[in-house]
């Protein structure tokens, strides 16, 4: 059998596997439970209120640490 080809053990070329791999990844996203808006905006605001205390509070660790240095200089 000298010239015979297999092409059972022979892989997709790679345009079929990323076509297979966007399909399953759009069949993922349709049974994902998206959020509504406003529930989004809600843990957006969240998300502010504590960066903006956590900015807040290093600030303040940073002046104090300032104050005490300029202290120690003198």
């Amino acid at each position: 059998m000298k010239g015979a080809v297999k092409t059972d053990s022979k892989k997709p070329n790679i345009f079929k596997r990323m076509w297979k791999g966007i399909k399953e990844i759009i069949s993922e996203l349709k049974k994902v439970s998206w959020p509504t808006f406003a529930k989004v905006m809600a843990e957006t605001g969240i998300v502010l209120v504590v960066v903006l205390f956590f900015l807040l509070v290093i600030l303040g660790i940073d002046s104090l640490l300032a104050m005490l240095f300029k202290l120690l200089v003198k």
